[in-house]
Parts: C-alpha cells; structure tokens; sequence
C-alpha cells in the first residue's frame, strides 16, 4: 500500500496463531509434491516418491480426513537414492520414479559407483490401498550386494492437525507384526473408532519390524528384481488384491469415467498439455458418491464434500460434462439442513458448506462435521439447478430436486435475510464457526476502505448476485413445470433485488460496487474481483458493467497474469495474501463468463492470454488453487503461494470456463441447437476442436479457425436432430 496515495491507515492485523483453522506454512512453495487420489484416500508424496512428513508439511496418506501413514522412504544401503525423474501418467492415475544408488563409500573407498543401479518406483492407489512397485537392476559389471530399506511409521493425525491445529489429548497407537509380511498399525481415537494401516510387503523381507524392512540384495550384472508394497487404510479384506490386477482394475475404472465427455484439442501445444492436465486433474478429484459424482475441492486441504467448491466445479464443466452437476445437486440435496443447529451453522433449506470424516469433526473439535456456515451454497444450488436445467432439459432430475429448490428459496427470503432488507447476509453463530462465509473466508477478507474489519450482519455483493441468478433461472424452472404464480414472483423478486444493490452498493467514488455492506448498512467501498463476479451474474446494469471490466484490466487490478482479488492500492492490499490480493483461476473464470454476458470479447482474450501464460510456467502445466499476484516480468513465471492446493477442482476447470467464454457456448435443448454466441479465439490459438459435444443424446464435433478478428466454424460431424450456429449481438 502507498499510504500517501490513499490516505488510509491500516487495522492492526489479526495474528494468524490466534486465526482458528488456519494453515500453518512451513514448507517452501518451491517444493513439488506429487499428489494421487482415489476416493476418500489420497497421498502427497514428494518427487522421489518419498512420504516424509514434517511439521508444517502436507505429506502422507489420508484417508476420511486422517493421515493413515506419515513415513514411507526408501534407502539403498541406508543412504537416500539420487533422483532421476519424477513424472505423473497424463491421466494421473500413477507416479513413476526413476532413481540410483549414489556413491557408496566406505573408509574413504568407494565401493559402488553412483547410477549402478536404477530403481524404478511405481505408485497409485485404489479402493483404500497405496500400491507400490519396486523394480530394482544392476547395470553394473559385477555383481553388487545390496540393502534396499524401507522405512515407515504414522502418527494418525487429523488432517485439521497436519493443518496446524493443536490438540491435548489423542487416543492411544499401537502396532504389530503379521507373520514375516505384514505390519499392522492402530489407533483407538477419542472417538471410539479404531483405524487402522497395514502394510504387506511381497515376497516378504529378510528382516521386518515395526517401522523398518530390509531385504538384502544379491544382484548379479543386469539382474532385476521386483517388490510389491501395499498400504491399506482399514483393510476390509484379507488382502489386497496384487498390485498389476488392482493397476488394470484402476485403468478400467478411470476410461468408462470419462466416456461420454467432450475432448478438445487445440493448435497450441502448450495449451494442449495444460488442458489434459486439467481434465486429469479434474477426473482424480471426481469421487463416486451414493448420490453421483462428485468433485472433492483439492489437495490436501480440502479433500472432501465442499458444497461451495463442487457447485462452482459444475457450473464450470457443466458445457462439457453436465452429469457432474446432477451428481453435485442431488448429493448436496441428500444434506440440505432441515433444523437449526447453531454449532453447525445450519438452518432449514439451507445447503452444505462442507463435510468431514476425521476425529476432531466427531468430537467436534471443529464444527465441520457437517458444516453449513456458507452464505453462497445456498443460492447457487439454485443457480446450478437452474443452468443444469437450460442445459439439459432433465425434467425428471430438476422434479426430483424440485423440493429442495423450493427449501433452498425459502431458506433464501427467511433466514438468510435475517432483517429482512432484502439482502442475503450472514453473520457466524456461534463463535467456532467461520467469521467470514462467503467465498473469500479469510477474517480479513471483508474490509472498509481504511482497512477496517467489517463487522454485524454482512452482505457480500457476489452473493446478491448469485440470489439474482437463481430467482431468474428458478422461475423459468417453475413456469416449465407449471408454477406460474411462483414464477411470476421469482421474477419480480429478482427485478426488486437489481434495483436495490444498484442502490446501496454501488460506489462512484471508486467507479465500482462496493465489496460489502457492513451490519450497519454501510458499503465497503473496496476495489475487489468481487465486483466482477456481479458480471457473471448479470444484476449489473450494463453501463456500469463496462465500467467495471475496463477497471479490472487496469494495471491496479490486473497483474499480468490475471486478476487480482483486491487493487493494489487498497488498504488491506497484499499480493502474497491469501484473498487481499492473490490471483485465483476459478475467480478469473467467473469473471470471464461475465464479460462474455456483456459483450467485452477482448477483455475476455487478454484475461485467457493471462493465465494460459501462466499455466506454461506451473508445474505439470497445472493451475493452482492461487498464487500471487505480484507484477508479471518478461522472462519468469508467477510467483507461487505457499500452501495452495494442487490440484483444486474449480482452478482444474479454469481452463476449460475461459475456452466456454471464448466461444460464446449457449446451448438450447428446446430447439436442439448449439450457439457460439460472439465467437473468438485468442492469439495464441489458431483453431481448436470439439469432438463429442453433447445436447441430449445428440452430439457434435466442431472446428473453430481464428482469421484475424473473426472466426470460421467447421462441423466435421453432426447429429441430423441437431443443428450449430454462429450469433453475432451486441
């Protein structure tokens, strides 16, 4: 901040020790950590295919919010192996990992050459089970002798303590051997629950304790020897089933996932890899749930059933793979609150903010059991209900959910709007839940322009616009079904609404809406992202809406790489923050939609040329949840920020929203026609295709060339009951 610029003085700043849920960072951003999923079990491993967990670090196997394993290295000759490569399979379903010995001395005398050996390490999971293959070869000259360790120990931490979290009293470990194969580690939680990791190791090892295996090598010149470890977290069987059938089984799975879903390929190489990054991402966070698929937010953090994070995900795959947003509605219908219950922030109607499986939730420790302390989960149920809808015209779905709509609503104009002004604002109910609830939850988030902490009973300016939305789409649900009385006041509520927020929040002061309104009704007339999201709503007037794109691609706002969550000179302004300043691809996507509603198709390019840009600098060309939003310089990348989840689902589908925009993607069911609506592509794409584009049981494979400023459309292949059009309007 310049303070002689604004004038503003900046609120003493909140500790973080004192901030409840915060994560700790102790571990530099430079690290790499390779990351598997499968379910509700997950692993963050580091490049050597190493579970080295330290404090403050991420690494280990979790499984329903519990680290299961805390330690898994491999040491030849009890030294740590030289990395050679590390590289994910394109669809994330394993980690491979090249290694060698390095030189082994002894008395100033080496007795083996560095990259004698090569060890290659194969890693994945599957129904609960880490598997792990060790393929071990001599390519020296003579023959070697060889220890080849495997060490291993876990602490069974919450992942809300692997977080940061400091807890007094834990349950009590213990731990065992099974034959001269298989160790089995315990835990009997404060919660009554006993879980349990074992590990089976095959053939067996020479020597097997409780923390270490140690087989003792002969290998003769090109010799090669394979070994199989197994970790499996409350093994339900009495033993897991071989690591090639369980690889084939995984393969399988993963091919029949992606099926029925729309492939894009593009002319830019670069782009390419980040788009089948994003997919592969976007397919090992999809979970199966009794109610459908479901895409868990990221890793590690956020791991599971986030209604917030999964209603975003879907609206933004919902082009490509609307299925994903029946599965998200129908689970997160399944949860909707149906009493009040002031620790878990839940009221009637009112829809989840997320879900956890670990100790400290059961013993409510943290209130995230099942937590409903978000404002915004609510009115986009309806929002994504209602585009699922326009996008598919599954009558059947939307009656089944029909309910829950209507509870949602209600949830909507009552409790949500607890004074009854007509805007949707919150306020924690007891003091263990989340200060801030929108989606910017940081406690500082919500500010005044002198960087004073907004306090009572807070309206969020996205979130009138996601209540605007959903009336709109929700009363063209009701007329479709048959309501028309409800329709008719969805839609004068929704025209109510606009005129009131142009009212109260915005600020001409600063050209822009206001981030907030405090409990007192007064505006934080911050510049923020949050005023874009207003564009992807559409309760902007259109004339203030230019006013709002063209704000933020001025260098205050827009860094380079994309857009900033606050304007560099706002008081609580911190490129290195978490929400005062940080660059968020899901944020930046939103945003995108909004300008394509509005007809600002460059700034639409400049944005999409931004973060395809720095997409190419990110590890395994792939987005983070966000990093910061320092100033982008020719000839380096992004700046990372440090415990950013990698991958996270709506940063995983950024991608895939800003070629939707691009494109002007409209689809209409009722008249069986897909619509590029103000069609263009940015510099770096010459053409792109769509192959197996969906509408119904109808789909279609398209071709888009840029030609300067406008493009041409190709339909290699066409359904006859379908039809493709270019719409060039204001």
């Amino acid at each position: 901040m310049n303070p002689q610029k604004t004038g503003a003085q900046v609120a003493p700043a909140q500790a973080p020790a004192e901030t409840p849920f915060y994560i700790t960072a102790a571990q530099a951003a430079g690290w790499s950590p390779r990351t598997l999923k499968y379910g509700d079990t997950f692993a963050v491993l580091d490049g050597r295919g190493d579970i080295a967990a330290a404090p403050g670090g991420s690494a280990g196997l979790f499984h329903l919010d519990t680290r299961y394993l805390s330690r898994l290295e491999v040491q030849m000759q009890g030294t740590v192996p030289l990395l050679l490569a590390s590289n994910m399979r394109d669809d994330n379903l394993a980690l491979f990992v090249d290694l060698t010995n390095p030189d082994l001395v002894s008395d100033g005398r080496i007795l083996l050459e560095k990259d004698s050996i090569h060890l290659l390490r194969t890693v994945f999971l599957w129904r609960g089970t880490a598997y792990q293959r060790l393929r071990i070869r001599n390519f020296s000259d003579r023959p070697v002798a060889l220890d080849l360790s495997i060490l291993f120990e876990n602490d069974f931490a919450d992942l809300f303590e692997v977080r940061g979290s400091h807890r007094e009293l834990h349950g009590s470990a213990s731990a065992r051997l099974h034959g001269n194969h298989e160790v089995v580690l315990s835990y009997h939680g404060l919660d009554a629950k006993l879980r349990r990791t074992t590990l089976t190791f095959d053939p067996a090892p020479e020597r097997l304790t409780t923390n270490k295996a140690i087989y003792r090598l002969r290998l003769a010149p090109k010799e090669m020897l394979r070994f199989f470890v197994a970790v499996s977290c409350d093994l339900t069987q009495a033993q897991p089933m071989p690591f090639r059938r369980s690889l084939i089984a995984a393969r399988r799975e993963r091919r029949r996932s992606a099926r029925n879903q729309t492939a894009v390929e593009t002319s830019n190489d670069h782009f390419n890899e980040i788009l089948c990054r994003s997919a592969a991402d976007l397919a090992i966070l999809m979970t199966e749930t009794p109610q459908g698929r479901y895409p868990y937010a990221g890793i590690p953090w956020f791991s599971t059933t986030f209604g917030r994070d999964g209603l975003v995900t879907a609206l933004q795959m919902l082009w490509w793979s609307p299925d994903v947003a029946r599965g998200v509605l129908r689970r997160l219908a399944a949860f909707q609150a149906t009493k009040t219950d002031p620790r878990a922030d839940a009221q009637p109607g009112k829809i989840l903010h997320e879900m956890r499986g670990g100790e400290m939730a059961a013993l409510h420790e943290v209130p995230f059991g099942l937590y409903y302390g978000s404002v915004d989960s609510t009115p986009l149920f309806v929002l994504l209900a209602g585009l699922y809808f326009e996008r598919t015209d599954d009558r059947e779905t939307i009656t089944e959910l029909w309910p829950n709509i209507e509870a949602a609503l209600g949830w909507i104009d009552g409790p949500g709007d607890p004074d009854g002004d007509g805007f949707v604002e919150y306020k924690r109910a007891t003091e263990q839940g989340l200060a801030n609830q929108g989606w910017k939850d940081s406690y500082d988030a919500i500010f005044h322009a002198d960087g004073s902490l907004a306090e009572g009973e807070i309206a969020l300016a996205e979130v009138q616009g996601y209540v605007y939305a959903a009336k709109r789409l929700a009363a063209r649900c009701a007329q479709r079904l048959g309501h028309e009385d409800l329709a008719h006041r969805l839609d004068k509520d929704a025209q109510n609404l606009a005129a009131k927020f142009e009212a109260a929040f915005w600020c001409p002061e600063i050209d822009t809406y206001a981030l907030a309104l405090d409990g007192n009704k007064k505006p934080c007339a911050v510049r923020t992202s949050n005023a874009g999201q207003l564009l992807f709503s559409g309760i902007a007037r259109p004339e203030r809406a230019a006013k709002v794109a063209a704000g933020l691609l001025e260098p205050h706002f827009f860094s380079g790489w994309g857009i900033r969550t606050v304007a560099a000179g706002e008081a609580r302004y911190n490129p290195m923050s978490y929400h005062n300043g940080s660059i968020w691809p899901h944020d930046n996507a939103l945003i995108a939609l909004g300008l394509a509603r509005y007809g600002q198709e460059r700034a639409i390019a400049t944005l999409f040329e931004a973060l395809f840009r720095a997409g190419t600098y990110m590890d395994l060309r792939r987005l983070p949840e966000l990093f910061c939003g320092l100033r982008r310089h020719r000839g380096h990348g992004p700046t990372l920020y440090p415990v950013a989840c990698t991958p996270q689902a709506w940063a995983s589908a950024t991608p895939f929203t800003l070629l939707e925009a691009s494109l002007g993607l409209q689809f209409d069911p009722f008249k069986r026609e897909i619509r590029l609506r103000n069609p263009q592509l940015p510099p770096f794409l010459d053409e792109v295709t769509l192959r197996n584009l969906r509408l119904g049981s109808s789909s279609t494979d398209l071709r888009v060339r840029r030609h300067r400023d406008t493009v041409s459309l190709e339909t290699p292949r066409i359904s006859d009951d379908l039809s493709v059009a270019i719409v060039f309007s204001p």
